[in-house]
């Protein structure tokens, strides 16, 4: 846990991490990378329902905020999870989310 304030530059970074994390379609890439470890870009484009030049566009934001990774496979890039921690964000609030649904669906259901 920190004990210190953000600097405004360290404010900015983090801003930034979760703009790249901000678009679903960049979430349901990471839930895939998550459950399959790696994928080409036809692959994710084929399991997002989206074309490979919008799927090469998210992929290029999530690598340049480091949370994949790419490698060549011959003329496939190949992605993977780089940051683990994007694991623990996604589960947090994940959890936060079905918490709530369930809070909602009882009231509901009163």
């Amino acid at each position: 846990m920190r004990t210190t304030p953000l600097t405004p530059e360290a404010a900015e970074l983090i801003a930034r991490r979760f703009r790249a994390l901000s678009d679903p379609t960049r979430l349901r890439i990471l839930d895939l990378l998550r459950r399959r470890d790696e994928a080409s870009v036809g692959e994710i484009a084929a399991a997002v329902n989206g074309s490979q030049q919008n799927v090469s566009k998210h992929l290029g934001a999530l690598l340049g905020e480091g949370f994949v990774s790419r490698s060549k496979r011959g003329t496939s890039s190949i992605y993977r999870i780089a940051d683990p921690g994007v694991h623990q964000i996604c589960d947090g609030i994940s959890g936060g989310i079905e918490a709530q649904l369930a809070e909602m669906e009882a009231a509901l259901s009163s």
